[in-house]
């Protein structure tokens, strides 16, 4: 009020001087007549007085605009002075109207700077001209210079509401506390498996962060902020919600994340993990991150992607999606073991699976070191399985060397391979495998060929064939030898209904078949066919000529053989349950009749049942039972295969055969 009441004197004063003003010009004009007469004798004091004479026509002239000037600097400021008070106001009781406000308050103090200059210009050239001219007096001056002091002082109170601590600078701080509040209010952790609800039948994420109408407020906030407050903005955007997505992350059981480089050695510890890994970073992107991204396209959206793209990239990071891509990596770098790209296979399903989202959400510049992360981890991932892929037929050879096992069964790592070749040739693995080829193929400027896996699966079994053949020499009893090749024959041919074995074809399975009964037979007669011409009974065993003696002498070299055998072969194992229990079957059927009649016959030859008794070492019953137990594997405490290390660059041979000739 002040302030008004300043100007308001200032333009008495103004007024004054210019009705001065028009006097003098009054009185200049009517004593032209007599300048006239005097022109001869003073005619350089006529020129000097008339040029002041225009002079001071122009200064009215000048004056009364800039009291217009001035006139409409002070309904600006009173317009000013009216919002003051309503923006005193806090703006969450009525956000739109405070903001409508505030844009009348900034367009009001732009025009109060333009009007307030140009008037102070004008003032300050008329106060020059009248101090350089002796026509105008003291008062006069006087009032011009009031007047420019108050104008000087409105144009200091304008540009403190524009600046710090000026009403227009605190409307804004309003503006961002509010920002935040609703952020605050309206962010809060949610658990992700919940999130996997929320998805449609399309993939689309249906769960909102918040009501339509906080997005609203938001958006209103962030476009009237959108000066020098809006990096304030977008700082508490990305802190309130860059930490509510690391909480959120937070629900999950991520403790794998942190496992070290040594435990990264053993695939079999993070082979558990893997299926969680993947799980968790489809929750993360498809759910979570989705969303944020939809959430800052929205609040920012209106003022331009460089600005939305840049605080969900921050709120990414700060989810810890690069702790998850690292992961990955880390399984890339360990040592090369067949069982690594099944690892791999699976890290590039995830990534294949979320590849469209990832090009969705991560497109913008803003997103680069997400981007190139995930670049380096597929490089990883496809230039590792590829050369694990490629190096397996040498994998198989190098395992030449080992021993058989001492059971003659299926060694574990045959068992291994054929597993491992139908989880390649499966549906869950076969059709990455393919792409990771394609892929791998086409950066090195070639072209993938279909019958490429099925060729590499008959090398690896190739080299598997050939193993055996070795290891079956390897045994110092024969008859070991031929459980050993019977055992591996029936694993073979057991593949039937696989994907190895429609591979490998029916001419193939039936080959092992036959090779199967082959060493069967084979076992049998080198084995247990010596056992039995012990206990033929003779027509002359009842004769007179027989002794006691010679039937006693041929039970105990009965049991003599048939303890060696059992001794030696209760530690052979045949893990097919059937192939088992048909040599077991043929054993008994074989022996057990046989002694049987012996003993029977034996028993009606010694008059003294008790004497006979004595050398009955094993009733039918138990020698039954003791071939039934024959041939059980014992139960190994840990199954894991331990695979030694693949040698980098190794040269395989791609040779193609129809079908493997059987040992």
């Amino acid at each position: 009020m002040e302030n008004i009441e300043n100007l308001e004197a200032a333009r008495k004063c103004l007024r004054t001087g210019l009705e001065k003003s028009n006097h003098i010009a009054s009185a200049l004009d009517e004593s032209g007549s007599r300048l006239e007469l005097l022109n001869q004798r003073f005619q350089s004091l006529e020129d000097a007085f008339g040029m002041q004479t225009c002079s001071h026509f122009d200064i009215g002239d000048r004056m009364d605009s800039v009291l217009c000037s001035a006139a409409a600097v002070l309904r600006v400021f009173e317009a000013v002075h009216q919002l003051k008070n309503s923006l005193l106001t806090d703006p969450t009781s009525d956000l739109c109207s405070f903001i409508s406000r505030t844009k009348k308050l900034e367009e009001a103090l732009k025009l109060l700077t333009g009007n307030c200059r140009l008037t102070l210009g004008w003032l300050q050239e008329i106060f020059e001209f009248l101090k350089d001219n002796a026509i105008a007096n003291e008062h006069c001056l006087l009032d011009v210079r009031k007047s420019l002091r108050i104008l000087q002082e409105l144009e200091i109170m304008e540009e403190g509401a524009r600046h710090d601590g000026g009403l227009l600078s605190s409307s804004f701080d309003k503006l961002e506390i509010e920002f935040h509040r609703l952020l605050k209010e309206n962010t809060m952790p949610f658990p992700l498996v919940s999130l996997a609800s929320s998805i449609d039948q399309h993939g689309n994420v249906t769960a909102q962060a918040w009501p339509d109408y906080v997005t609203g407020k938001l958006q209103a906030i962030v476009e009237r902020l959108n000066n020098d407050r809006l990096d304030k903005c977008k700082s508490i955007y990305v802190e309130v919600r860059g930490m509510n997505a690391r909480k959120s992350v937070e629900t999950l059981d991520l403790s794998y994340l942190e496992m070290t480089t040594a435990e990264f050695e053993d695939l079999h510890v993070i082979e558990s993990y893997i299926e969680q890994w993947g799980w968790h970073l489809e929750l993360v992107v498809k759910h979570l991150l989705e969303m944020e991204y939809k959430l800052s396209s929205d609040v920012f959206g209106k003022i331009g992607a460089d600005a939305w793209m840049g605080c969900f990239a921050k709120i990414a990071i700060e989810s810890g999606i690069l702790s998850f891509l690292q992961f990955g990596m880390n399984v890339s770098e360990s040592k090369n073991e067949p069982i690594k790209l099944l690892k791999l296979l699976d890290i590039f399903r995830v990534l294949n699976g979320l590849r469209l989202k990832f090009n969705q959400l991560f497109n913008g510049k803003a997103c680069e070191e997400i981007r190139s992360v995930t670049k380096d981890l597929i490089d990883a991932v496809v230039n590792g399985g590829s050369e694990i892929f490629w190096q397996l037929p040498a994998q198989v050879k190098l395992l030449r060397p080992s021993s058989p096992p001492t059971d003659g069964s299926v060694p574990r790592v045959v068992s291994f391979v054929t597993d491992y070749c139908n989880q390649l040739l499966g549906d869950t693995y076969r059709p990455h495998l393919r792409q990771v080829l394609e892929i791998h193929l086409s950066w090195r400027k070639q072209v993938y060929e279909e019958g490429i896996v099925y060729t590499q699966m008959y090398n690896i079994i190739k080299e598997t064939a050939i193993n055996l053949d070795a290891w079956s020499r390897a045994y110092e009893d024969i008859t070991l030898s031929y459980l050993f090749m019977m055992n591996n024959h029936c694993h073979f041919y057991n593949l039937r209904g696989t994907e190895l074995g429609n591979l490998m074809g029916d001419s193939w399975l039936r080959a092992h078949d036959q090779y199967k009964d082959y060493y069967a037979a084979l076992y049998l007669k080198n084995s247990w066919e010596k056992l039995l011409p012990i206990l033929v009974v003779r027509k002359d065993l009842l004769s007179s000529s027989v002794t006691a003696q010679d039937l006693v002498h041929r039970l105990k070299a009965f049991y003599a053989a048939f303890d060696e055998r059992y001794r030696k072969q209760a530690n052979w194992a045949i893990p097919d349950e059937v192939l088992r229990e048909n040599i077991c079957k043929h054993l008994v059927e074989g022996i057990v009749p046989t002694y049987k009649a012996y003993v029977k016959n034996y028993s009606l030859s010694i008059e003294n049942d008790a004497k006979a008794a004595k050398h009955i070492k094993y009733s039918a019953q138990s020698l039954e039972n003791m071939i039934w137990s024959l041939f059980r594997p014992k139960l190994c405490m840990d199954r894991r295969i331990k695979q030694p290390e693949l040698i980098s660059k190794i040269q395989v041979s791609n040779q193609f055969r129809s079908t493997l000739n059987a040992l």
